[in-house]
């Protein structure tokens, strides 16, 4: 069997493991990062260079500055002043949806759910208004608020990846020119026609929920809370001005995890325990599989049926809504990184094939691979909210699925004037 023929064996078992999840996301990444060596389609320094992948170091670094922010009660902070100023409920759900899409923007968009969820839940029970009426929006604008900036979520960061393999890339905001237009017109949208269609169920609480009970703060010292943002603003801000200082991304934020942990403001326990393995896993071991589709011709291969079944001549338009609607579809039954790790190799494909310039078939990936609004299983801040809100799978789809036909129709008006395919 030829390795491009092995590739794509292991390509149709990452993609059914990955929407059934019948075992691990991060562990089926590592089998075929593991299969690929032992079939001999990849060398080992080739199989596992993703562990090493800048990005890799870059995540794991992100995780630790913003697990400093969420253990000392910073980011549960921020998030209560902004809330605390809505009066009425549908003032709160655009208060929620704001501070969340921009929070999420620059922070992990999961921890930035995970940390508001208890103080959203704390509101409720205060102004009376009912949880499912606020969770649904916090977790929707996490998603989008992902789409502003590089390390917004795992995907983008992907797409980086793939990007640089042939000497291009996104800028730090890059991503905010498609995403900041869909955070907007989606928070507009469940500020009017949308605000109708948000679950409204009654919810108690018996303790059984680890959101019932927000973690007390109380005794975290002001000054740490303080040096976790100052830190936090910092890394920023050296990201932001990458050029200008001369420092890589991933050593930005090496030294924002590092200054953190030297500080005390998190222990190194603590910090060991915001990195999300299961994502790290799942990033480097898919990269493997990317690293196959393009040694072996797989990619493509896939990449001319595409473009085959589009007819000669593909116009750029139906190219594009081709890739965000298989991306919106596929992330709604699969991890969203998983997606766009899947996607990313194949579009640099069919658009090496088109002569088109990557970043605009890419930037269509990253934007797909985010919309995942539509299911409880679509990401994971969608799935920690199920219980607390006391969701039913027909509630993500009713309030769901008209913020993916909204991400579509603004990508499809903004995607072809900013990123051009023959530019």
């Amino acid at each position: 069997m030829s390795p491009a023929a092995i590739t794509l064996l292991f390509l149709a078992f990452a993609i059914v493991m990955f929407v059934t999840e019948k075992i691990p996301l991060g562990l089926t990444s590592m089998i075929v990062c593991v299969g690929l060596v032992l079939t001999g389609v990849l060398d080992v320094k080739t199989a596992f260079s993703g562990f090493i992948d800048s990005n890799v170091i870059l995540f794991v670094a992100m995780f630790i500055v913003g697990g400093a922010l969420f253990e000392t009660g910073m980011a549960n902070e921020i998030g209560g002043i902004v809330t605390r100023f809505a009066k009425t409920e549908r003032m709160l759900v655009i208060a929620i949806m704001v501070i969340v899409g921009l929070m999420s923007g620059v922070l992990s968009n999961t921890g930035t759910a995970a940390i508001l969820i208890p103080v959203i839940i704390g509101i409720s029970a205060k102004s009376g208004f009912k949880r499912s009426r606020l969770l649904m929006p916090l977790v929707f604008a996490a998603a989008m608020g992902g789409n502003l900036s590089l390390i917004g979520a795992p995907g983008n960061m992907i797409a980086q990846s793939t990007l640089q393999q042939i000497d291009l890339s996104f800028g730090f905001f890059e991503y905010a020119i498609v995403g900041l237009p869909i955070l907007i017109v989606g928070i507009i949208f469940y500020a009017t026609i949308g605000f109708k269609l948000l679950p409204n169920h009654d919810t108690v609480d018996n303790g059984d929920s680890v959101f019932d009970n927000a973690k007390d703060f109380s005794s975290v010292p002001k000054w740490k809370k303080v040096l976790s943002l100052v830190i936090l603003v910092a890394t920023l801000l050296g990201m932001i001005f990458e050029d200008q200082i001369g420092i890589k991304l991933a050593i930005t934020g090496s030294i924002g995890a590092i200054l953190l942990i030297l500080t005390g403001v998190i222990s190194e326990h603590d910090a060991l325990k915001s990195i999300d393995l299961k994502t790290i896993f799942l990033f480097g071991g898919t990269l493997s599989l990317a690293s196959a589709l393009q040694n072996t011709g797989a990619g493509q291969m896939i990449a001319d049926k595409v473009i085959g079944a589009l007819g000669e001549n593909p116009s750029p338009y139906i190219l594009t809504f081709v890739v965000l609607l298989l991306c919106c579809v596929m992330t709604n039954f699969m991890s969203n990184t998983a997606t766009t790790a899947l996607m990313a190799p194949i579009c640099l494909s069919i658009a090496q094939g088109m002569g088109a310039d990557p970043r605009a078939v890419l930037m269509a990936c990253v934007i797909g691979g985010s919309c995942a609004y539509a299911t409880p299983i679509g990401m994971p801040a969608n799935t920690m909210v199920v219980g607390a809100g006391n969701y039913k799978f027909m509630d993500y789809v009713k309030a769901g699925l008209p913020l993916i036909f909204i991400a579509l129709i603004v990508s499809m008006i903004v995607l072809p004037i900013a990123f051009p395919f023959y530019p």
